[in-house]
């Protein structure tokens, strides 16, 4: 039986409490069975992502493949889904799947992320032509992101309500907006959902491949949030100041639209939506990498910066 990585172990205990602990304790049963049950043996170090375990195997018959079992969640309720749509362009392929046990069979690529291996207007590029290539038409029974709108509207009045924040209300009232103009009426195309670089794989029969997609219907410019988002921290940690940072975002959206083929107005304004979602969600649930303290603080605060650098007064100024 497989080796489960104390540091998974560990982070999935702390964010699932007993339901985490249960799950890890059977884990190693779990892949067992599972790779018995598609005829795998392990072939290399086990190793994780934030909510699942990746297990390199071969099988005959098939190219060299990872197992991989995630957390029972509904967020990664349409990851195959995705994968099945897609058939391996721009994706990692699916060989096997077992829904009950969120359980793939896929595709093994380099353990190299984009984010790792190049830096600047490179990663956004790729990840925008990529998020270009998996903006196919969505198969029946995705999330549709139309339908969260008036979730995510009830919740940033709730949030802006109840937390102690210093967001202009200039930038609350650009995420309103952007979920009433553009979050109620969404075509039907598939999206990642959190196409960043960390999601992006080096491989061998294309240079890039996704990975890790939440398999959601809507805007493709959605996507442009979560890269933001990574970009911009990568940005802060090698150590710009306040004006750099805005000046970089606003390059972030354009190289994104550009290579997306995209609206720029869209990419910009779902961009500022996430940031201040992300700002919100900091101060109420803090994240996996910072649950308190001072590192916490410090995301906030960027998320915040992030934020107004991306909302626009009329004649194109930023809010600062």
């Amino acid at each position: 039986m497989i080796v489960i990585p104390e540091e998974f172990a560990r982070t999935t205990i702390a964010r699932e409490g007993d339901p985490g602990a249960e799950w890890i304790a059977g884990l190693p049963a779990l892949v067992a069975d599972v790779a018995d049950a598609w005829g795998c043996t392990p072939d290399g170090d086990v190793l994780h992502g934030g909510v699942g375990v990746i297990v390199p195997v071969r099988r005959d018959g098939t190219p060299p493949a990872v197992l991989k079992v995630s957390f029972p969640h509904p967020g990664n309720d349409h990851e195959a889904d995705a994968f099945v749509a897609w058939g391996g362009r721009g994706a990692v392929a699916l060989y096997e799947r077992d829904a009950e046990r969120y359980a793939m069979l896929l595709e093994r690529v380099s353990p190299v992320t984009l984010a790792e291996a190049v830096d600047g207007d490179e990663v956004v590029a790729v990840a925008a032509r990529l998020g270009r290539r998996l903006a196919v038409p969505a198969p029946d029974g995705l999330p549709r992101l139309s339908d969260r709108a008036g979730e995510w509207e009830d919740e940033l009045r709730r949030d802006a309500a109840e937390l102690a924040h210093a967001l202009p209300r200039a930038v609350l009232d650009a995420a309103l907006a952007t979920v009433r103009e553009l979050g109620r009426e969404q075509p039907g195309t598939l999206v990642h959902g959190d196409l960043h670089g960390r999601n992006i794989l080096r491989a061998g029969r294309e240079p890039w491949l996704a990975v890790d997609p939440k398999g959601y219907v809507g805007d493709p410019a959605y996507d442009a949030g979560a890269l933001m988002k990574s970009r911009a921290y990568a940005l802060a940690v090698a150590g710009p100041g306040a004006h750099d940072l805005s000046d970089a975002v606003h390059r972030i959206v354009d190289v994104f639209a550009d290579a997306a083929e995209l609206e720029r107005e869209r990419v910009r304004r779902w961009a500022q939506l996430h940031a201040v979602q992300a700002a919100f969600w900091a101060r109420r649930h803090g994240f996996r990498v910072a649950r308190g303290g001072p590192e916490l603080e410090w995301i906030t605060a960027l998320a915040d910066r992030l934020a107004e650098s991306l909302t626009e007064r009329p004649g194109g100024r930023s809010v600062r």
